[in-house]
Order: C-alpha cells, then structure tokens, then sequence
C-alpha cells in the first residue's frame, strides 16, 4: 500500500521565497497547475458547471455564485487539487497528513461590495490548521475584486472587526495563478467596481481528522474511476 502523504512529502518541495511568504505574511501568489493554453478549457467547464448546476450545491447571493462539489464536476478539475506547490504549502501549514475540504466555483458579481473581513479558522477549532488556496480564472486586480488579506494577521489573535480596508492588501496576478494562504491570516474579496463578473476556485486542506465538507461520502463511482490514487488518497480523508 502506497504511503500517499510521504510520497508526496519527499515529492513536493516548497521554494523559500513562498515559505517566507506564508510564513510572514499568511499569503503567497504561486504559479497554478493548467498552461496558459488550457486555461480557456478550464473556464469554459466552469461556466458550464456553474450554468447547470441547480439545487442546494447552488448558492447565487448578493455579491457572489458558489457551486460547490467540483471534484464530481468534470476531469477539468482534477488537476486543481493535486497541484504539487499547493501540496507542498499545505505540508508547510497543516505540518500533519491532510485531506482536500472543499472545492468550489465562485463568481464575484460585476458592481458588488466588499466581503466582510474574516477568518477560515481559529485556534483550536475543527479544520485547525488550514491551507486555502484561490486559482484564478479571470485576472484578480484591486478594480474587480481581488482577494485582500491583513498581512500577518495568522500570527496573533484579532478581531477581524477592528480591520480598516487600508490595512489590506489585494493578491493580485494573471489568469491562471494560484493564491496560497493560511487559513487563519484575515482576509475577504475587494470590492468588484468593474462590469465583469470575477471568476475563480477555491479550495482548503485541513487535517485529515477534521470534519470538512464531506467530499468522501459523495465521490461517485466515476470520480473514482477516473481519478489517480494520490487524488482518491485527498478526497477519501
């Protein structure tokens, strides 16, 4: 029996700069797994999925859509979450054998405000350590909407309350590149001032004994099939 979190241990290597990075600030921007050529594929799948998807995985609000469950959505997004970079941020965070929680389409809608600045995860809570990670789909720029994060604020606790949208920065880059951060660094998207919708997936590691979304329990038999054994290894928890 292959020893998936080892393998991928000796495998994965994280460069110094985005250690420091995460390790300083809570946040890195790193290249992400699709070529520029492919991100065109990519993004026509997810407007697909998020065009068709209908009932409780579904969530349209004011300023954004979430469909959740990719993993079930298409081969498209099978690359995403085996990344080797994010894997290797992941060991550097979560220090311990983690799982995939969650993978997810979110569009910020064009002309929509800001998210409240908040937390994934606290100290001590279920999911504790936490990396997140953010490909972008359309280019993440101040005007529509990139994600902000408090720098440092990972380190100690604060109240996300107390935040001034100064204090934050946005993690801005092309299509294609991938945010990694900590889950517990304050953070939320900017405001969208454009008139385009702000196109992304978002996904966490987390502890393989935290609860998560349960991805385990709703992995189809052709997910299953389709997938490699590293893959089933992070979903199945």
């Amino acid at each position: 029996m292959i020893d998936w979190f080892q393998r991928t241990a000796d495998e994965c290597r994280l460069d110094s700069s985005t250690a420091e990075e995460l390790d300083v600030n809570g946040f890195a921007v790193i290249d992400g797994p699709v070529i520029p050529a492919g991100m065109d594929a990519l993004t026509l799948a997810y407007d697909r999925v998020v065009g068709e998807t209908i009932g409780a995985d579904k969530s349209v609000g004011r300023t954004t859509t979430r469909v959740h469950d990719l993993v079930n959505r298409g081969a498209e997004f099978d690359c995403l979450y085996v990344h080797g970079p994010a894997l290797a941020a992941s060991f550097h965070v979560v220090r311990r054998p983690f799982k995939l929680s969650n993978l997810l389409a979110r569009t910020l809608h064009p002309r929509s405000g800001a998210q409240t600045w908040h937390t994934d995860v606290v100290p001590g809570q279920d999911g504790w350590p936490m990396l997140g990670f953010i490909l972008m789909l359309d280019r993440f720029t101040a005007e529509n909407g990139a994600t902000r994060f408090l720098r440092g604020s990972h380190t100690h606790a604060m109240d996300a309350r107390s935040v001034l949208e100064s204090d934050l920065v946005p993690a801005c880059g092309d299509r294609g590149c991938m945010v990694v951060y900590h889950g517990a660094v304050v953070h939320g998207h900017g405001s969208n001032a454009t008139d385009r919708p702000r196109r992304s997936i978002q996904g966490a590691y987390i502890p393989r004994d935290a609860q998560g979304f349960g991805l385990a329990e709703r992995m189809t038999t052709d997910t299953r099939a389709r997938i490699g054994g590293l893959a089933e290894y992070l979903i199945a928890g």
